[in-house]
Parts: C-alpha cells; structure tokens; sequence
C-alpha cells in the first residue's frame, strides 16, 4: 500500500522539482522567496492536481482484473483457507444463460 502512495506523492512533486531544476540552471535563488510567488506556486499546485488525477485514471485503466472475470471471495475449503482470487472468463453467478 505505500508503494501506490509514495508514488501518488512522487507524480505530484514533479511539477516543483521541474521549477527548481529551472531555477538551478538560471543560477536564480531556489530558496530565495522571490522565486516562489503565490500565484506560480497555485499554478504548480494546480498543475501538480492534473497530473495526479490523470495517474489516478490511468493506474484504474491499465490495472486489475479483465472486465469479464469473476472475483471469488476468500473462503474454507476443506478445513484449509483459500485466498481470494480472479477467475478470467467466467460467468457471474446468476448470470442468464
């Protein structure tokens, strides 16, 4: 689980670095408080905002299970514990035939 939040962090983080790096190759003050007006920090943050969504849609698209598979639910078969898992292609239960 810290995997994916340390990588939602990372992706909103990318917009201030990329000023900073910008900042370091025009020799200009990267801690200097001038260098960071409000309104330039607001369109990074809001820049920052963008990126993460789209990271957000896109990590819901290209991830988990096919469309068509059936979730089947951890359970006790035979006195030992099954893990859940994804059953590609099969039919829900109560799904017309």
């Amino acid at each position: 689980m810290i995997r994916p939040v340390l990588t939602e962090v990372g992706i909103f983080l990318i917009p201030f670095a990329v000023y900073a790096l910008f900042l370091i190759a025009t020799r200009s003050g990267v801690l200097a408080q001038s260098s960071w007006p409000v309104h330039l920090v607001a369109k990074l943050v809001l820049g920052s905002l963008l990126l993460v969504i789209v990271s957000f849609i896109l990590l819901a698209h290209f991830t988990g299970a096919s469309p068509d598979s059936t979730y089947i639910p951890a359970h006790i078969e035979n006195g030992k514990f099954v893990p859940g898992m994804e059953r590609p292609g099969t039919e829900k239960p109560g799904a017309a035939k």
